[in-house]
């Protein structure tokens, strides 16, 4: 038998829904990128985290891949280029570009100006990363590179050649 809207039952299953305003997403540097994070593991349960990743030209992560998390992309504005597969192609604004777990991938802005992107990680947890490099990135005389390393590996996430 269903349970009925007006249930107490079903009100204590409920997760409380989230709105985070853009002033008030956390702004985190590191890698020459600026993440704008809108939802993290503390506001969803731990299910995804969600944020607005701000890139300027001819900036973009290595080829890598992560063995935690599946992520994917929303072009919001500016010229970006997917690594997938061994292959780059350009998409337009508005496209969103999926990387299951495992899968080596990569991204750059090709454009002349900012671009912006709408980033999804499931599960949570990368809101933990970025905040630990972007506190190595912070430290004066810049990253420490074995650092990062270290950082990336208990995070999962491996770059590759």
């Amino acid at each position: 038998m269903g349970m009925n809207p007006g249930d107490s039952k079903s009100a204590d299953m409920k997760e409380a829904g989230v709105v985070t305003r853009p002033e008030g997403a956390r702004r985190l540097e590191a890698f020459g990128e600026t993440a704008h994070f809108l939802l993290t593991g503390a506001e969803t349960g731990g299910k995804y985290t969600q944020w607005v990743e701000e890139t300027p030209p001819g900036n973009g992560p290595p080829a890598h891949f992560h063995t935690r998390e599946d992520e994917w992309f929303h072009v919001l504005e500016g010229r970006f280029s997917f690594l997938k597969d061994g292959e780059w192609s350009e998409v337009p604004v508005g496209s969103a570009v999926y990387m299951p777990k495992g899968a080596i991938h990569s991204f750059k802005n090709v454009g002349e100006t900012v671009g912006r992107l709408l980033v999804t990680t499931a599960p949570s947890g990368f809101e933990e990363f970025f905040a630990e490099c972007a506190a190595e990135f912070a430290q004066s005389g810049g990253p420490d590179m074995s650092r990062i390393a270290g950082i990336c590996g208990r995070h999962g996430i491996y770059f590759v050649p």
